[in-house]
């Protein structure tokens, strides 16, 4: 008995087209330029320099504010079809990187860019990224496929208890794994579950001064206190000044 030949063909297809790919990576190339750029004008080399209109100095999260707004109107607006909606994708990255670039500065309303208050503005990128890679990678727990009433019923409640724990998290000093936590609720149940920084609402609450709570934090995240993911933003971001 003969054997015939059978061709199996995989197709891999990405989500949505691979918009958020687009989108993150656009991101991620934007962030590492602009932080390139900057460092180079602060240290005085190369062709770049501040931009500056009728003595008012420019800052670049004008042009990332502006590429939003112009890709979710054109988007809204005209829905295309690919590549335009890679392309839209890509600009609203870009933009979003320009912005949260200098997110710091609309945090405090000044210039804090090279200062420590400036370490914000790196903080929010790297969240971005975090959360643009999960949603890329299909994490959604916004995504109810139940059938029938108990099944809504229940996912409404773990969709609470995970939002419950997400904002415990960020209560407790603990803002990115609070905010990973409602794509990943175990992130944000075992943030919940841990203890909470000395400068965060909760330790204010619920750590009375000289309790054995506020010595642990105080012994857990004592001032000064930097880690590996401080040094790995000092190299991205550039060494805040004193």
């Amino acid at each position: 008995m003969g054997t015939a030949d059978t061709e199996v063909e995989v197709v891999v297809t990405v989500p949505n087209q691979g918009i958020g790919l687009w989108m993150v990576g656009a991101f991620v190339v934007t962030f590492v330029g602009t932080r390139v750029i900057t460092r180079l004008i602060r240290a005085g080399r190369g062709p770049f320099r501040n931009v500056e209109v009728g003595g008012t100095h420019v800052h670049h999260q004008v042009y990332g504010i502006l590429a939003m707004l112009v890709a979710g109107a054109m988007e809204f607006a005209y829905r295309p079809d690919t590549p335009g909606v890679q392309v839209l994708a890509a600009l609203f990255g870009a933009g979003a990187a320009l912005t949260l670039d200098e997110y710091a500065l609309w945090l405090h309303l000044e210039d804090v860019y090279w200062s420590h208050e400036g370490r914000k503005s790196v903080d929010a990128a790297f969240l971005a990224v975090a959360v643009g890679l999960l949603l890329v990678a299909g994490f959604n727990p916004f995504s109810d496929t139940g059938q029938g009433p108990a099944a809504h019923l229940a996912f409404a409640v773990l969709l609470l208890v995970d939002v419950v724990f997400a904002v415990g998290a960020i209560l407790k000093g603990k803002t990115a794994t609070g905010v990973i936590g409602l794509l990943v609720p175990l992130v944000a149940l075992i943030a919940c579950l841990r203890l909470a920084r000395p400068d965060s609402p909760w330790a204010r609450w619920r750590y009375p001064p000289g309790s054995r709570r506020a010595e642990r934090a105080l012994r857990r995240y004592p001032p000064g206190r930097r880690t590996r993911m401080d040094a790995l933003k000092d190299f991205v971001g550039g060494v805040p000044r004193p």
